[in-house]
């Protein structure tokens, strides 16, 4: 499983897209143009919008204009937990958890760790930067059926 926090920059649309197709910042490129080699790939990632909060991949979206801020993700913390709850409810723990999400945008997801368990996540606080990173940890995933 993937959670990468949105970006300021999207694409600009009068029509929802699919939000890994809207954001146009950060980690974003290289996850989708990683998520085109990877079929599978597009269906466990998720994002985490300082708007709308935790949605998956594929969840149509217009463009909007809200930067993450310590209050929006303390506010958003529990409908992330919520969700997650959910996800791994329904479908069973991820083997792994990939954050590639500004600090800020960790603090929404700070109930993550009791939920997914501390050593089942890898942090990336970089996106932009620390794509390579990442992109390491998802090379490890391509090995499996």
């Amino acid at each position: 499983m993937i959670i990468a926090g949105c970006s300021r920059r999207k694409l600009q649309t009068a029509v929802p897209v699919p939000a890994l197709d809207l954001y146009q910042g950060g980690c974003i490129p290289a996850l989708r143009s990683r998520a085109q080699e990877i079929a599978w790939l597009r269906s466990r990632t998720w994002i985490l919008s300082a708007e709308h909060g935790l949605l998956h991949a594929d969840t149509p979206l217009l463009p909007y204009d809200r930067r993450m801020d310590s209050q929006r993700a303390a506010w958003l913390r529990p409908a992330a937990c919520r969700h997650l709850r959910d996800e791994f409810s329904q479908h069973g723990f991820p083997r792994e958890v990939l954050v590639i999400a500004e600090p800020l945008y960790q603090l929404a997801l700070a109930d993550l760790a009791s939920l997914a368990g501390a050593d089942h996540i890898r942090w990336v606080d970089d996106p932009a930067r620390e794509w390579e990173k990442a992109d390491a940890v998802i090379s490890t995933w391509r090995q499996c059926p």
